[in-house]
């Protein structure tokens, strides 16, 4: 993706910045108008589900833009007619756009979701079944760290403010990248040392680790 012109003060800042998917790109503010424009359509949408059924934001979504095609098409036909000219339908390179996904595009993303499934589901049986018990306690600790997540939030919000973090958190660690990752690297040391202390402790610990080692 073309990065958008800039200021020569701008530019400097942007020089040095590693190149971004169009995604990433959009997460990473590369683009201010189009970061934005995608942060305020997502948390519209979002208050929409909190506040209405999905059936009734799908059906008033697809209906504003049905009603702006509409009025847009009659508006272009009027205009074509007063100026007498035939410049054809106004969605026409649209309508001539291919839209379909390929095979091998379809089989790849069900591949890659397969995988990703499998291994959550590897993980989950082996934290479940106590396969090393260190891990299933810190898989403990979460899943009631999640219980008062659970209740002061519920889901719709969650997600809201995910999609906040999304546009925000990323940005804010490539700004402060090496004060982050000295934070988080004294965070998993003393993480780290917790864990060999409760593995020296609990005997099921030690047996788990000796059996992952053969």
């Amino acid at each position: 993706m073309a990065r958008p012109r800039q200021s020569p003060r701008h530019a400097a800042q942007f020089a040095d910045l590693p190149p971004r998917g169009p995604v990433e790109s959009l997460i990473y503010w590369r683009s201010a108008a189009r970061s934005g424009a995608a942060l305020g359509a997502g948390l519209a949408l979002l208050v929409a589900l909190a506040c209405c059924s999905v059936v009734s934001v799908l059906a008033y979504s697809s209906l504003l833009a049905l009603s702006a095609a509409v009025a847009f098409r009659i508006y272009k036909n009027v205009l074509q007619a007063v100026q007498k000219t035939n410049e054809g339908h106004p969605f026409k390179w649209l309508l001539e756009k291919d839209i379909s996904v390929p095979a091998e595009r379809a089989q790849s993303l069900a591949a890659a979701a397969t995988a990703h499934l499998n291994a959550a589901l590897a993980e989950l049986r082996r934290l479940f079944l106590v396969e090393d018990l260190v891990d299933s306690l810190k898989f403990g600790v979460l899943l009631w760290c999640l219980t008062y997540v659970g209740a002061c939030f519920n889901g719709i919000t969650l997600i809201i403010l995910g999609w906040i973090a999304l546009f925000t958190l990323p940005k804010a660690y490539e700004m402060n990248k090496p004060q982050v990752d000295a934070n988080l690297e004294l965070a998993r040391a003393k993480i780290n040392e917790i864990s060999a202390k409760v593995r020296a402790a609990v005997p099921l610990g030690k047996k788990a680790e000796s059996e992952k080692d053969k």
